[in-house]
């Protein structure tokens, strides 16, 4: 596997999910945060496995769907690819690293629906997506 950028304290993460589905509060690139206790790139600590989804995405995400357009509630997961991550671990976990897009994906806890008076819920209870890391390292590369 090449190495790729380390992704650290500050990058972002992408998430889209396929439309006509949107997810407000993934219109924009999120923030990370890494767990690494001691390894630093640029002043900021790297990202370990298990930083990928920001703690903001860990609770259920407002989404809707046209024509459901009364919003319903979605859980977001993450599959990394082998090239998002190091064999090389720190901390027992593999180093994040900028990689390819990989798989996200979107658990409905509760559907969005018709509007009133029709209120038919949405039936695709799983959505697909795609997500990417963004970086500001244009220096430190692991493998």
């Amino acid at each position: 596997m090449p190495a790729d950028f380390i992704i650290k304290t500050g990058d972002m993460i992408q998430i889209s999910i396929a439309p006509p589905a949107v997810v407000p509060s993934l219109i924009a690139p999120v923030p990370l945060v890494g767990s690494s206790s001691n390894v630093k790139v640029n002043q900021m600590l790297i990202c370990l496995e298990g930083d990928e989804l920001p703690k903001m995405l860990l609770s259920p995400q407002p989404y809707f769907c046209p024509p459901f357009v009364v919003p319903g509630m979605v859980m977001v997961s993450l599959k990394l690819n082998p090239t998002n991550k190091t064999m090389i671990s720190k901390n027992k976990k593999p180093i994040l690293i900028k990689g390819t897009p990989f798989v996200a994906e979107f658990q409905v806890t509760a559907p969005a629906q018709m509007p009133p008076p029709i209120s038919t819920p949405d039936p695709v209870m799983k959505k697909v997506g795609t997500a990417q890391f963004i970086t500001t390292n244009i220096n430190v590369k692991a493998g």
